[in-house]
């Protein structure tokens, strides 16, 4: 026997996995190294004007790297971020150009910066920074370029992947000076170089932002990012918020694997989950005296010596047949192990033998991966292009890793989809459903001992048609999730009190009796009998002299002929708790709480009888 200590994993660990509801691993983060991020801002007094009444582009600015900051410390809290101002009057960085002013260093979010960004909101805030910074016409893009890249330098963690982001409304920065305007070509270069990949945000002006002028020869995209796709100029903040998420947003493989059509024939692709359950963050038990997280070990020990057990000293063991068969753990990693990772094309079937009732878990989405293996885009595109040419999906026998059983699973095909910003909505690629073994379906007897009749039946239909909508999942917020988060960001920003939580699950009562209007009562009456009260409650009466209440029985789902049978062929295993512990009640045997002291007591109960 052991007793084992809780282990929270730290900044170390290799990676981080996911489960669903019931506990299964539904995928497993590699950690690469943290995503830094900075935010390059012109500060000029362009940025300041407003046009049309409505925010300033400096002000959206702000909202919109604020905003970055709390869904970081929420959701990616170790990542890094900073801020610089270009095209101030005032100057600081560790170069010491003029006209940049470093304003946060890389770091990670916190709600103290959070406060130091809300400063510069409204006509108080563009006073502050006009006394604070000031603004100058005469910078250099390419000195601002030159600080950003020594703020990573300066980073001595492992970075996964470095971005800068610009937000400006000026589309020709160095129209008269061509001597800057080579400079900052020649350092957008050398950014590149250094794997530092560079995002235009860029804001509305006065006659529109023509990108040509100027910035089309020095941004540059990631290697999974189309570069076809360039945003429009975004006049509002929403625009704004939706841009700099469609980039912020961390693209994370769950595995990187080798897609086999054939004996020779194979292609990489990353597999990604498109949707993920949002959980509360667990606790993080700190020190009393320091406030430090605290970091726990595991110790395994002997229960009757108290000696420290290595993991040589455990062994893994299964009750079979009253046998205990003993294995070592690459014996038990051995009887998992089918094959090695990856996809293994098996055939294709048309998209319409694909039911709803085949789907048993959330389905992921492969992409390719170009540089593991040269010419699997273009593979990959052909592949794609056929199957919605044809209509058909790809069947695949798919293990995610070692020492994983094999799942089939259908490549059903996508197209991309823009929306009118050139936003993507949809990526191209291929959703990795995952397919059911026999063993996974049920059969249902669906007779009913009273069957509605037709008239019954057309009435709820009607029913169900004034009640449909268009449902979309993006449209509802966990409001127990939502309120959680208010309440911390109150707590961290030493607000007077948290906002309160809109809760989008609440039925729209009223809207659905207007829709409804006198459906439901024409219902009852085809179902219910007249006088029929189906919203009263029914009440047991006492019959007279009965004073005593029925004793409270266990009921057990078993015989004891087939404990017996249990027993002798070792299968207690597949009784549930709540059975073994009803068993134990009736037969008043002393079982502990687990599940083994359980059937150890059955098992020498039925030996001795």
């Amino acid at each position: 026997m052991s007793d084992w200590v809780s282990y929270y994993k730290n900044e170390e660990d290799e990676g981080e996995e996911e489960r669903d509801e019931e506990g299964e691993i539904i995928g497993e983060y590699k950690y690469s190294g943290r995503d830094t991020l900075v935010f390059l801002v012109d500060a000029s007094k362009a940025m300041f004007d407003s046009y049309n009444n409505n925010l300033t582009p400096f002000e959206m600015t702000m909202q919109c790297i604020q905003n970055v900051y709390t869904n970081k410390i929420i959701s990616h809290d170790r990542d890094l971020v900073g801020l610089v101002f270009y095209g101030t009057d005032q100057h600081k960085n560790s170069v010491d150009f003029k006209n940049i002013y470093v304003l946060q260093d890389l770091d990670n979010p916190g709600a103290k910066r959070v406060l130091e960004l809300s400063k510069y909101k409204g006509e108080q805030g563009k006073a502050l920074f006009h006394k604070s910074f000031g603004h100058s016409a005469d910078y250099s893009l390419g000195e601002a370029f030159w600080v950003c890249s020594n703020l990573f330098s300066d980073i001595r963690l492992k970075m996964s992947h470095k971005r800068i982001m610009l937000f400006t409304n000026e589309d020709n920065p160095h129209g008269q000076d061509n001597v800057k305007a080579k400079f900052a070509r020649t350092k957008a270069a050398d950014l590149r170089e250094t794997g530092i990949y560079l995002d235009l945000m860029h804001l509305k002006k006065p006659g529109g932002f023509d990108i040509s002028l100027f910035y089309r020869d020095i941004i540059n995209t990631a290697e999974d990012e189309d570069l076809g796709v360039q945003f429009d100029e975004s006049g509002k903040l929403e625009d704004l918020m939706k841009k700099v998420r469609a980039k912020e947003t961390r693209k994370r493989a769950l595995a990187r694997l080798n897609l086999y059509l054939g004996k020779d024939t194979a292609l990489s692709v990353g597999i990604f989950n498109l949707v993920q359950k949002a959980f509360k963050q667990p606790p993080v038990k700190l020190y009393r005296e320091t406030n430090e997280p605290v970091k726990t070990k595991t110790r395994i020990f002997n229960r009757e010596t108290g000696s420290l057990l290595l993991p040589s000293d455990t062994k893994r063991a299964q009750i079979y047949g009253n046998r205990q068969i003993v294995l070592e753990k690459e014996e038990t990693e051995e009887l998992k192990r089918f094959d090695s990772p990856g996809l293994y094309l098996i055939g294709f079937k048309p998209l319409a033998m694909l039911k709803q009732h085949h789907f048993i878990r959330p389905a992921q989405f492969i992409y390719p991966e170009e540089y593991l293996i040269n010419g699997s885009t273009t593979l990959f595109n052909a592949l794609l292009i056929k199957c919605l040419e044809k209509g058909v999906m790809a069947i695949c026998r798919y293990i995610p890793r070692r020492n994983t059983p094999p799942r089939f699973i259908a490549l059903v095909p996508q197209e991309e989809e823009l929306d009118e910003q050139n936003i993507q909505l949809a990526p191209s690629g291929f959703h990795l459903i995952f397919l059911p073994y026999a063993d996974d379906k049920r059969k249902i007897d669906f007779t009913e001992k009273v069957p509605a009749n037709q008239e019954q039946v057309d009435k709820m239909k009607e029913i169900v048609q004034k009640l449909r909508f268009k449902y979309r999942s993006d449209s509802f917020e966990n409001p127990v999730l939502q309120q959680h988060y208010m309440n911390l960001e109150a707590l961290a920003l030493d607000m007077m009190e948290p906002e309160k939580a809109e809760d989008l699950t609440v039925p729209k009562a009223e809207v659905m009796d207007f829709r409804l209007g006198d459906l439901v009562d024409e219902f009852k009456q085809l179902v219910y009998p007249p006088g029929y009260d189906p919203e009263g409650k029914v009440t047991k009466r006492k019959q007279a002299g009965d004073d005593t209440e029925p004793a409270k029985r266990a009921k057990v789902e078993v015989s004891e002929e087939e404990l017996r049978n249990h027993v002798q062929k070792g299968t207690l295993g597949k009784l549930t708790v709540p059975v073994l512990k009803d068993v134990c009640k009736i037969y008043k045997l002393k079982g502990g709480g687990k599940k083994q002291e359980l059937i150890d007591s059955v098992i020498e109960h039925f030996s001795k009888h």
